[in-house]
This record gives C-alpha cells, structure tokens and sequence, in this order.
C-alpha cells in the first residue's frame, strides 16, 4: 500500500530573488525532481501565486527592491487562499533576530547563502513532506467531520422517525391521524419561533430548546395507549369516573418517558421537555386542568406551547364525537380561552400566526380516503351516533 504522504507527482516551487544567476542556480538544481516557476520581485510573486495553480512551496529572498521578502510574507499570510503555502527564506544575513523576525512572521525555515545544494534539496523535500501530512490530515479530519455529521443527521432522522412512529400508535387507538402529530409540531414551532424574542420567553427559547420542543412535541398523548377503548373511542360525553380515568393518561405518558429517561441513563433535554409535554399540556392558565390544577408560569413553557397547538388542532379536526369547526371558529374559541385556559401572551402570538396555522393545517391535511379508513376502523368499537359537541377535554 502505497504512503499517503510521499510525495506523488511533481510539486510546484517557486523561488523569489532579484538576482538572475541566483534563479538561474536554483532552477537548475530544482528542476529535476520539481516544477520550478520563478520571479524577479516581490510583486510578481505574489501574481503568480494568485494565479490558479499556487505553488506547493516557496523558496523567498529577503533582501530585495521596492517590496522585501519579508512584507510578500506578510500579504500571503494575510490572504486565506495562501496562508498555508509554506515559506523557506534565502538571505546572505545570518544574524540571529533576522532569523527570528521570518519565523515570527510565519516562515518554516532558513537557508543561507551561498547555498549548498545537498541542504537545500533536503529542507525543500522535508517541507514538501511536512505540508503533505498537514493536507492529508486536513482532509481526513474534513472527511471525519463530514462522516460524523452524516451519521448523526441519519441517527437523528431515525430517532425522529422512531418517535413519530411510537406516537401514531397512540393515535391508532384514538380517533385522530398521523397527521395530526406532524401538524402540532409545526404549529408549536412557528408559535415558539413568534414568541422567541418575547422578554418573557427569550431566555428559554433558544434555538436549539426550539428544535428539541419540536422533536418531542408527538409524544404528547403517548400515555393513551393505557386508557381503555370502551373510555377512549367513546363518542359522547365521559362520565366523571371515565373522565377520571381519561385523565392518567398524562401520567402514564410521562412515567414512560422517565422510565426510557432512566433506562438511557442520559441527562438529554429532550426527556425534559417529552415528560414536561406529556405531564402537563392538559393544565389550563387558571389552574381548572389537570393533572395537578397548575396555574400560570407554573405550568411549563412547552407545555402551554402544546395546549394551544393541541387545542386549534382538535377544534378543525373531524373525529367521531364531533364535525371539524372552520378555522375562524377555532380562532375565537382560542381568543376566548385567553388568560383562562391559555397563556395571554401565547393567544395574542396565536392571533398574529392565525394564517400560518391555517396554512400548516392546509399541508398536513388529512385526505379523505384516510378519514373515511380511521372512521371504518373504528365502527366496529363504537357506537354510530354523532354528538355535535367542541372539543372534548381529554
């Protein structure tokens, strides 16, 4: 196998004096084993390597006219295109601070003149070698980076895909589609994206709280996969002790999610907001929800996000207990529920995306195929009559 880091191929080096003989000297020793490409100043220099094809290495007089080998250093250090080609000086000076001055600049190395040839064959090959290892570790380290960011964008789809798959089968058991968990992750996230600059909201929702909202947003009825059908797909209203029972299943979602937390053993944000999101989204801005009657900031900011999602997603939905309500419909019913079941900050961002959510309900729409499937699958469990009623509080 042969070394990434021998040299294949002839490499580039372009030397820079404005004595001809010396160019002349250094074109014949180089010549062989090199391209060799030549200038009489600092200027033409720094033409050619602005050129397309830029030397692999320069070999650079310090003492010259109008533009010193020094300040070429400093421009191609200054342009990103060229800070990496590396800089041998040729200087007659031998003094140590000369010396010192190049390599503070940016320089590899020293060779003085009168030159020998055999020293400066060697340094040129050596460097040649040493910036061949930076760019082959350059490039496998882009190519890693690359891979990882692959890799982790195809595990995330995964998990993504893995949690909206658990979260239609809570949905397979209710009266509701698969779309609607795409739908209320949208509509949690543009409402997030309204509120991010609100003082109240903008410390917590960052961009990257956003994303991880989102990502845990269809879990929120996950917990329903405990309740009974005989209580779930019931079209009329629930008894008090049905209600009851409807109720666990915010706890029964979030013991799931503490228990995959524990499992894990992962302090992850993303537990924090499915067990926050599962637990509470059903408790109202006056403390009238449950489980535990939260009022206000009590109740987590990504769970107010989820009621609101939930509760417009609910009101333009058909199910089996009830006729889908028109989106001016929902609009209002929301505008009533400020300051009572909702955040009054979260209602008036609502207000403002109103047409977003539309349009969000528009894409994720359920086809009438899929309707008439979910309403066949569940005749057979429960009872034909419809009851026009608004969103049932589950």
């Amino acid at each position: 196998m042969n070394n990434p880091l021998e040299l294949s191929g002839k490499c580039t080096v372009l030397v820079v004096d404005d004595t001809p003989d010396n160019l002349s000297l250094m074109s014949d020793l180089l010549r062989t084993d090199y391209k060799v490409k030549l200038a009489t100043s600092g200027e033409r220099a720094l033409q050619i390597v602005a050129g397309e094809s830029k030397p692999d290495l320069i070999l650079l007089d310090i003492m010259m006219p109008e533009m010193d080998g020094y300040e070429v250093l400093r421009r191609l250090q200054f342009n990103p295109d060229t800070e990496d080609i590396p800089v041998i000086f040729l200087t007659a000076m031998s003094a140590a601070d000369d010396e010192s001055v190049g390599l503070e600049l940016g320089a590899v190395d020293y060779i003085t003149k009168p030159i020998n040839p055999a020293i400066v064959m060697a340094r040129v090959r050596n460097h040649l070698q040493l910036k061949r290892a930076r760019d082959y570790l350059a490039h496998h380290n882009h190519f890693l980076e690359q891979e990882i960011a692959n890799r982790t964008r195809a595990l995330a789809e995964l998990q993504d895909a893995t949690i909206r798959a658990m979260a239609s089968l809570a949905e397979t058991r209710d009266n509701e589609t698969g779309n609607h968990i795409r739908r209320t992750q949208h509509y949690v996230e543009a409402l997030a994206r309204k509120l991010q600059d609100h003082p109240r909201f903008k410390d917590e929702l960052t961009d990257a709280a956003i994303e991880t909202i989102f990502k845990s947003a269809p879990l929120h009825d996950i917990g329903k996969v405990g309740i009974p059908d005989r209580i779930l797909l019931k079209p009329g209203k629930l008894t008090p002790e049905e209600f009851e029972i409807m109720k666990t299943h915010t706890t029964l979602g979030r013991d799931a999610i503490v228990a995959a937390e524990t499992d894990a053993m992962l302090d992850n944000p993303f537990f924090r907001y499915a067990k926050e999101i599962t637990y509470s989204h059903q408790e109202k801005w006056d403390g009238s929800g449950y489980p535990e009657g939260l009022m206000g900031n009590t109740i987590p900011l990504s769970a107010r996000l989820m009621a609101v999602a939930d509760v417009y997603d609910a009101l333009i939905s058909e199910r089996v207990y009830k006729s889908a309500f028109s989106h001016e419909t929902a609009v209002e019913i929301i505008r009533d529920g400020r300051g009572s079941h909702f955040d009054p900050d979260m209602v008036d961002a609502f207000l403002v995306l109103s047409e977003e959510f539309r349009a969000i309900a528009q894409r994720f729409a359920d086809s009438a195929p899929v309707l008439q499937a979910q309403i066949e699958r569940l005749a057979a469990d429960v009872p034909t009559e419809r009851i026009e009623l608004t969103v049932r509080d589950e």
